[in-house]
């Protein structure tokens, strides 16, 4: 049943958005596009979690037919010190979706002047949290939706009507309750605009996205055993789908101090904090930092963190070795080598372990390649192995990742293993086929789960080798290394087939006989 609300409310995302693409369809370049939306997704969102927080409180306290989207601006504006306090902005009734979406239609000052009136709405959200703890979470959070971009139009008019057009468009999506969703919303739009559009003039940002199925696999394996935890971590935060899986998986006060990652990527990062925000995650609880991890990471003084969690670029290039600093680097140091310039896989991963609590789990998804190919990347997995730092290995299907079809992997990491062994599991074959992809459901997810779980031999899926079993394979950690693929050629039974044989020679002497007696016969 579950499964079925899910599909019915992604398919109902997906249309909404579809709508709105054929209205503004070569009019807006894709890739803008997604931007639009997502944060006309946000505006709508922010001004309905304020109304909706206000109401509740005046209603309680007796007022039941208390609306704050009636308010005039100057009796709102009392409260002002105080939500910007609770919620880490204000915004005022004039501003809200519902309001400046009915003067679009109805009041020619701005209808005619749409963008002006959205710009002025995003700068006083963002400077209401200006001087207060919550500057930092909202500042520039509104800078990929230009409101001015001559995408939208020349004129002011053409720009005012392709805006009322967006503002029409998610005014009609079916939201709901973001919290009681089966889906994430904003992740679920954020993945289908990407697959609507990402193949646009060589932009990609198939990096940016983790499909939820893949983000709640890695999730429940970080946070296996525990009904909550005080901190979670990824290091390439991306959209934050990741993180906020947790709080799918562990219920909305299942991460105690909070949500922490970092992203390089500007755009990404204002979509992460905003993802934060549509999820109710006050500003209070997340701490999303702008920069390079590697070389520049933000969170010193909050680590280590009890679980972490990430889908880190693939095979990018880093500073490695150009850097004289970094071998110094207490994150780096301990493997004694830096990973490849050209492939900074192995920095992440190890960037994760120095941050990882003893008693913490990390689930990373890797590139195959960094499982077996040889310098300073078998150096590095020597050292994980010979400190008994690798959990379990596992392979995964190919196609599962938007952008690439390549069969990737999951490394887990934990400091304080029971055994000296390393279980290799292969789930390749744990899923569904959906058009041109493949897909976790929810039975996969349980079965990989229970197999890492179990943490036992299981033939052609699972097998538990000692250190120095994979110190003898000179540190190769690819599952196909140890579990024996099942052998699905056609199996042939040689006693039947050598006695079909001697029937089939048996008959030809038999026929060569009668050949023979016809012939002799004819002869004479």
């Amino acid at each position: 049943m579950a499964d079925n609300k899910k599909e019915q409310e992604r398919a109902e995302l997906h249309r909404a958005i579809w709508n709105i693409a054929n209205d503004l369809r070569g009019s807006i370049d894709g890739w803008d596009f997604k931007q639009y939306v997502l944060g006309m997704l946000f505006y709508r969102y922010i001004s309905e979690n304020l109304t909706n927080y206000i109401n509740q409180s005046e209603r309680e306290s007796g007022d039941k037919d208390f609306n704050y989207a009636d308010l005039s601006d100057r009796e709102a504006k009392q409260a002002k010190d105080q939500m910007v306090q609770e919620k880490g902005f204000f915004m005022l009734p004039s501003h809200l979706f519902c309001n400046v979406l009915k003067k679009a239609d109805k009041d020619e000052e701005t209808k005619n002047n749409l963008n002006e009136v959205l710009e002025n709405v995003f700068k006083y959200v963002e400077e209401s949290a200006k001087g207060t703890d919550s500057e930092e979470d909202f500042a520039g959070l509104f800078d990929d939706f230009d409101v001015n971009s001559n995408k939208l139009g020349k004129t002011l008019q053409q720009k005012s009507d392709k805006l009322k057009k967006l503002m029409m468009g998610v005014a009609e999506m079916k939201l709901g309750n973001y919290q009681d969703n089966t889906i994430d919303a904003f992740g679920d739009a954020y993945e289908f605009l990407m697959a609507m559009y990402a193949s646009n003039a060589g932009k990609s940002g198939g990096e940016f996205f983790t499909p939820q199925e893949v983000s709640e696999l890695l999730v429940r394996i970080a946070v296996y055993g525990k009904k909550n935890i005080k901190k979670i971590y990824d290091p390439a935060s991306g959209s934050g789908s990741l993180l906020l899986k947790a709080r799918k998986v562990l219920g909305p006060n299942g991460v105690r101090k909070g949500f922490f990652g970092q992203e390089i990527n500007l755009t990404t990062y204002n979509l992460c904090r905003i993802n934060m925000f549509l999820h109710d995650v006050g500003y209070e609880k997340f701490d999303i930092a702008l920069g390079d991890t590697l070389t520049d990471p933000k969170h010193w003084d909050e680590e280590p963190f009890e679980a972490i969690v990430s889908n880190p670029p693939y095979s990018i290039k880093w500073a490695g070795d150009s850097d004289a600093t970094l071998i110094n680097d207490p994150r780096y140091a301990p493997a004694g080598v830096l990973a490849p310039k050209s492939k900074a896989d192995l920095a992440f991963v190890m960037h994760i372990l120095k941050w990882l609590s003893t008693d913490g789990t990390a689930a990373v998804v890797c590139f195959p390649g960094i499982m077996y190919r040889g310098g300073a990347e078998q150096k590095i997995r020597q050292y994980l192995v010979a400190n008994n730092f690798v959990d379990c290995i596992i392979q995964l299907p190919d196609n599962l990742f938007f952008g690439t079809s390549i069969a990737t992997c999951i490394m887990v990491l934990k400091k304080n293993k029971a055994d000296n062994k390393i279980l290799f599991l292969d789930a390749s074959n744990e899923c569904v086929k959906v058009t041109n992809s493949n897909k976790l459901t929810d039975e996969n997810i349980e079965s990989i789960i229970g197999c890492w779980a179990d943490r036992k031999n299981k033939k052609h899926i699972a097998k538990l080798v000692t250190i120095d079993d994979v110190a003898e394979q000179d540190y190769n950690l690819s599952v196909s290394t140890y579990v024996e693929q099942k052998d699905t050629r056609e199996h042939i039974d040689i006693v039947k087939l050598n006695k079909d044989i001697e029937e089939v020679v048996k008959r030809e002497n038999e026929l060569r006989k009668a050949i023979d007696k016809i012939i002799a016969d004819l002869e004479k």
